[in-house]
Order: structure tokens, then C-alpha cells, then sequence
């Protein structure tokens, strides 16, 4: 079944590592609002088959009035077949889901959270200039179960000069105790042009330490592991039967529809990529066209995607996969560029399926590059 992501670029605050398309001007929800529904319009006919993820991603949807939400909602149910078990899920921040909000949210078909904790700790929340506090962190989770959203997914972020060893494992062991079925966890990265790498770039901020991230990730693994989870993507910890479907999707190839300024779509040959810049996005939805490029994606455009996506995973890169839908070829050029990786026990080759070692995920990224195809190869 397909999937459909709605990018929502609304946040009340910008946080100092965050590079997503957002601005922290609410004025225009309305007008985008009813652009995102033209564009759902417009693109009904992209998607035949039933729907089987809903995602509203961002910026911050969870600053969207619950008149916003029904309007789009509106909209898919009368576009598209949505299945009676799809996952709707929403990414909010700890400060929106209040108890009134969650009551409103109730109303809607919207069944999983995706929320914003990143750290327990409150110095950790103002360094990043997150818009909640620690104790909202916690009581948000509470709340959300308590109002009957059991189906929720924590992120957290690790490898910041903030963050001993000892604040993280709380952090694990909250994260835990809370009961939360999923958790996505990310090594801050510094990205161009946000506050974080202007302050290291000044001198006012120490840089980031690979080390440190290298040992919190292993910590939090060897954690979650213990607590039942299973480590089903690099970033991504789910107990048994609790797997994000959307995100399992995008890692397996199947289709979406992306709406919103920003927003990616794939069909499995063709890439969508809408405008990401709120102004000309409503100008352009205003005016009754779409604000998307193409990028038809090559043979190996579409290879050297599964190689990334897939080995990042548990289920690992099927060579018979690569075979049957790319070429003998490719299949065997991969088991031997995999040698080196097995032999030093980052990859682990079973009956035709190369699964990332602990040790392998460190170095996921140059694994995956040094398998890439080049158009020569085709």
C-alpha cells in the first residue's frame, strides 16, 4: 500500500541544529492549509492503490488548529482509498499536546504520535532552544496514553557536548520506563547555515566529538536490546510488532505522494520535489499548479538508493533482489565489494543477505557509498 507525507513548515521556535524547511511565522496556516489541500487535488490521480501511511511531518504539525487537520483530512478521505488499519501518524512537540489538544486530536483519525522529547534534561532543552521544558517532556507522554494514544514514538538526539554518559543513560532509562513501544534516536549532526554550526565556527561552541557519539549510540543499542526493543533500522528501535510502517515503507521502496512545501514524493522510478519556499509553494497552488521538479531516477540512481536504504535495516540488502531487478551484474559486483566488509566483521552474509554488524552500523554511510554503482555500470 501507498503512503502519503504532508510536510507542515510551522514550528513556534527554530532550533539551533535544525535544518528542515520551516519558519516560525504562523501567519499564513490558513493559506497553506488550503494550498496543501489544492495540492492533494491536484495529485489524486498519482496514487490508485489504497492508502496504507499517513504522515504529517514538518516543522511542527502539532502548532496546526484542529480546523487545519479536519480540512486536510476532509480532503484525503474524498481522494483517496485510505485502509481501515493505516498508520496516521503526527510529529508534535511536548508543549502542544495539552489536554485539550489531545481531546481535539481524539476527533480525528490521526491513531500515533511521533513527539519531540530529544532530552529529559532541561539545560539539554535550552541549549538546543526547543520550544518545551523537561517536565512537559514527560507529562506529554503521560497525557497522550492517559487521552488513549498508546501507539507512540519518542525521538531523542545524543553526541552533544551536554551530554555525559551519565545524563544519557537517564535519558535511555526514562525513555524506557516511560513505555513508549518506539524510539527513533539521532547523533546530532552540524548542518550548514543553522545556528549550531555558526556558533562552532565562532569559537563559541565546542565541535561535535565522533567518539562520544560512537559509545552513546553502542550504550543505547546495548540498552534497548536488553529492554526488548529491536533494532530494526540505524536510528530506530521498536519493540516486537511496533515498526513505524511509513518509514518502513520509504526504506522498502514503496510509493508516496509528498505534499507541502519541501516535500519529497517517489513512485519507484520518479522522484517529486516541491518547491521549498513557502511564497512561491502558495503562489504557485494559488495559481492551480503544482510546484514540483521531476528527477527521473536511473537504473543506478535506483540501485545505489536500495543499497543505502536497505542496509541500514535488519532485513539487510537482498543480492537476489539486486539480481532480479537490476542485473546479474550488479549482484555480483556487490558480493565482492562486500568481502572486505565481512571479513572484518562490519557486515554479516547470510543466505544471500548482507545485514550491518553493530560495529558496521559506526560506519553504515561508507559502507553503503563504497557499494554504489556508477553509470558505467550500467
Amino acid at each position: 500500500m501507498a503512503g502519503i507525507y504532508i510536510h507542515i513548515p510551522f514550528c513556534k521556535k527554530a532550533c539551533t541544529y535544525c535544518d528542515f524547511h520551516f519558519t516560525t511565522s504562523l501567519k499564513q496556516v490558513e493559506e497553506m492549509t488550503t494550498a496543501i489541500c489544492t495540492e492533494l487535488d491536484l495529485k489524486k490521480d498519482r496514487i490508485t492503490e489504497q492508502v496504507g501511511s499517513i504522515y504529517f511531518g514538518g516543522g511542527t504539525p502539532s502548532v496546526l488548529p484542529i480546523a487545519s487537520l479536519q480540512q486536510i483530512f476532509e480532503k484525503l478521505t474524498r481522494n483517496f482509498a485510505i485502509a481501515s488499519d493505516a498508520e496516521i501518524t503526527l510529529e508534535a512537540n511536548p508543549d502542544d499536546l495539552n489536554a485539550q489538544k489531545l481531546k481535539e486530536l481524539r476527533q480525528l483519525p490521526i491513531n500515533r504520535f511521533s513527539i519531540g522529547i530529544q532530552s529529559f534534561f532541561e539545560e539539554d532543552l535550552l541549549w538546543m532552544n526547543r520550544a518545551h521544558h523537561a517536565e512537559e517532556a514527560e507529562g506529554c507522554i503521560k497525557r497522550s496514553q492517559d487521552a488513549g494514544f498508546e501507539n507512540l514514538s519518542i525521538d531523542l538526539i545524543y553526541g552533544y557536548p551536554l551530554l555525559s554518559n551519565a545524563k544519557w543513560q537517564d535519558n535511555i532509562n526514562k525513555a524506557i520506563e516511560l513505555q513508549t513501544p518506539h524510539i527513533s534516536a539521532y547523533s546530532l549532526t552540524v548542518e550548514e547555515r543553522t545556528a549550531l554550526a555558526h556558533a562552532i565556527q565562532k569559537g563559541k561552541q565546542k565541535d561535535l566529538s565522533d567518539e562520544q557519539s560512537a559509545q552513546q549510540f553502542l550504550k543505547l543499542t546495548e540498552e534497548l536490546q536488553k529492554a526488548g526493543f529491536e533494532h530494526y533500522e540505524i536510528s530506530n528501535y521498536a519493540l516486537p510488532g511496533q515498526y513505524a510502517v511509513h518509514n518502513t515503507n520509504y526504506w522498502r521502496g514503496v510509493s508516496y505522494l509528498g505534499i507541502g512545501p519541501s516535500a519529497h514524493g517517489f513512485d519507484g522510478h520518479t522522484r517529486h520535489l516541491n518547491i521549498a519556499n513557502n511564497a512561491k509553494y502558495l503562489a504557485q497552488l494559488g495559481a492551480g499548479q503544482l510546484a514540483e521538479t521531476r528527477e527521473e531516477l536511473t537504473l543506478t540512481d535506483r540501485f545505489n538508493e536500495y543499497i543505502m536504504t536497505s542496509l541500514r535495516t535488519m532485513w539487510g540488502t537482498d543480492l537476489q533482489k539486486i539480481a532480479q531487478e537490476f542485473g546479474a551484474s550488479f549482484a555480483r559486483e556487490t558480493q565482492q565489494q562486500l568481502q572486505p566488509f565481512v571479513a572484518n566483521g562490519q557486515v554479516l552474509l547470510d543466505n544471500d543477505k548482507a545485514k550491518l554488524t553493530t560495529e558496521g552500523k559506526l560506519f553504515a554511510d561508507g559502507i553503503a557509498a563504497s557499494l554504489f554503482a556508477s553509470d558505467e555500470d550500467e
